[in-house]
């Protein structure tokens, strides 16, 4: 996490009880975990601490998120809106758990007529196109579906799914040099689409894949050769 100078508390416009609401995110794939609400001291012990605290109105004290349960947020970054009246918190949830019936986000009730699969339990917090993919193909590996593609692809282990890479990737360079962006998007998504079926097939995680990318920000730079 980078440094935090706390005086931006001031700037911050609290309700007439001293609150002000504050969302947590996933720091990795965005999803909106839960909405709490925060005070002067706890956004300090925050930032002491590097681990969420929250004000409770039920028990009207400091709450340090996870202390019993042990599903602490780690606090990656810290944002307030143009308005000043709300805050983001983007943090790493220990044991992807944040919400205290047990899942990971408090936002699971739907309320679109959209169809959605009963099967697996909760709906899962929205997040970025790529992760809610991955969620998709990790759910046909652990129940497959007569006639689905992916499983297919799963069926056929490697020996499918990296003739398919290959393929793709010809594709996608054969778009860049054709130079059309419609075309280089659509073969972009058809190889990301099978990269992520390589890496269901091989037990490896979108979110491992994004914590790789996240560590290498801020790396030093790699000479050219």
């Amino acid at each position: 996490m980078q440094s935090i100078n706390p005086r931006f508390i001031e700037k911050l416009r609290f309700n007439k009880n001293g609150l002000i609401p504050a969302i947590a995110q996933d720091w990795l794939d965005a999803s909106v975990l839960m909405l709490a609400w925060m005070n002067r001291e706890s956004i300090s012990k925050t930032i002491e601490s590097g681990e969420v605290h929250y004000w409770s109105r039920s028990r009207n004290e400091i709450w340090h998120k996870g202390e019993t349960s042990g599903h602490t947020q780690i606090l990656k970054d810290l944002r307030y809106d143009c308005d000043a009246d709300a805050i983001l918190l983007s943090v790493e949830q220990t044991g992807s758990i944040a919400c205290h019936t047990g899942v990971r986000s408090c936002f699971f009730e739907q309320v679109s007529e959209i169809a959605s699969d009963k099967r697996i339990g909760p709906m899962q917090p929205p997040s970025d196109a790529c992760s809610d993919l991955f969620k998709t193909i990790e759910l046909r590996r652990s129940k497959p579906e007569p006639g689905s593609y992916t499983n297919k692809l799963l069926e056929g282990g490697d020996n499918e799914i990296l003739k398919k890479i290959g393929e793709e990737t010809a594709e996608f360079v054969m778009a860049c040099k054709d130079k059309d962006p419609t075309t280089i998007s659509n073969e972009a998504a058809d190889l990301i689409f099978h990269l992520q079926v390589a890496l269901a097939n091989h037990k490896v995680t979108w979110t491992e894949v994004l914590q790789v990318i996240a560590q290498r920000r801020g790396a030093p730079r790699r000479n050219s050769k």
